[in-house]
């Protein structure tokens, strides 16, 4: 993305299938490595049906990076220029103050993401055995400049960015159910983040988390486009993976689709990850609900 101009057309730079193909030139090489420790590259293995070479922890690491980087920019969002647009807050009005002449729905939509972010990497961050956001890989994001002044561009990064959730969120849910299959057959063994065994069934209730996770997420890309008047707004009857083969490793994956966030480059104004948190709940909306419960099987199966 370095380089990317968010000027006057923003609006139509960043489609689904053009972002990934230019976030994929950018390779996972040294710039992703750097950001999330542990980086292997795993020799696929004759038999297993999970055939990415992603493990259950560099999942969660992955998916963190991207709950971060979510965080990141809704509340760079809800604080920035783009707020006073009339199709949010209104002229002089403010995440928690709409005027007469904004939307106070459509700036709920995203005072809601922005707490549901947080949420999702929360648990994230509880999955890879932290406790505290300061020691997440990244601390640091870089979006296009310009991209939290207007309306257009902050709509279009944004359609960037919950694609990409979406897409690796799908794949999570096949790599858990593939992990679940291949710790049944003997075949490997996932371990959380202390060294202790994952189940089957461990496995198979992150799929459903990663699946209860993407749908949120592509609850935020709609709303991102009712909110740019873009209709209609659900015009898609399924959610896609598009290019995107993996989570972790290899050159169609979810992290090399968001390296182009995770360093500096021309045209990119660096945000951080503490300010964004630190000063979250002055503009987020807390919603109800937690991950759904594990499934509860009879004695014996």
């Amino acid at each position: 993305m370095s380089g990317i101009n968010v000027g006057k057309s923003a609006a139509g730079l960043l489609p689904r299938r053009s972002f990934v193909t230019r976030a994929g030139l950018f390779g996972l090489s040294a710039t992703a490595a750097a950001f999330l420790p542990g980086t292997t590259l795993h020799a696929a293995t004759p038999g297993l049906d999970n055939q990415s070479g992603d493990t259950a922890q560099e999942i969660f690491t992955a998916a963190l990076i991207a709950e971060d980087l979510a965080s990141t920019f809704y509340y760079n969002g809800l604080v920035g220029p783009v707020i006073m647009d009339p199709n949010l807050a209104g002229p002089g009005g403010t995440a928690t103050h709409v005027v007469a002449a904004g939307n106070l729905g459509n700036v709920e939509y995203f005072r809601a993401a922005l707490s549901e972010e947080i949420q999702h990497a929360d648990l994230l961050r509880s999955l890879i055995g932290k406790t505290v956001s300061t020691t997440d890989p990244v601390q640091t994001f870089y979006f296009p400049t310009g991209t939290f002044d207007t309306l257009a561009p902050f709509i279009a990064v944004l359609n960037a960015l919950e694609n990409a959730f979406i897409a690796a969120y799908l794949l999570a849910t096949i790599e858990f159910a593939q992990m679940a299959s291949d710790t049944r057959g003997g075949l490997v063994i996932e371990r959380d983040a202390s060294g202790a065994a994952y189940t089957a069934r461990d496995l198979e209730y992150f799929a459903q988390v990663a699946a209860s996770i993407m749908g949120v997420e592509a609850e935020h890309r709609v709303l991102g486009r009712v909110v740019m008047n873009q209709n209609p707004a659900n015009n898609t009857n399924y959610e896609r993976t598009d290019l995107l083969t993996a989570v972790y490793n290899g050159k169609r994956s979810a992290v090399v689709a968001l390296t182009p966030f995770l360093a500096p480059g021309e045209g990119l104004t660096a945000y951080s990850l503490q300010t964004a948190l630190t000063n979250a709940p002055s503009v987020y909306k807390n919603v109800p609900g937690g991950p759904p419960k594990p499934p509860s099987y009879p004695a014996g199966h």
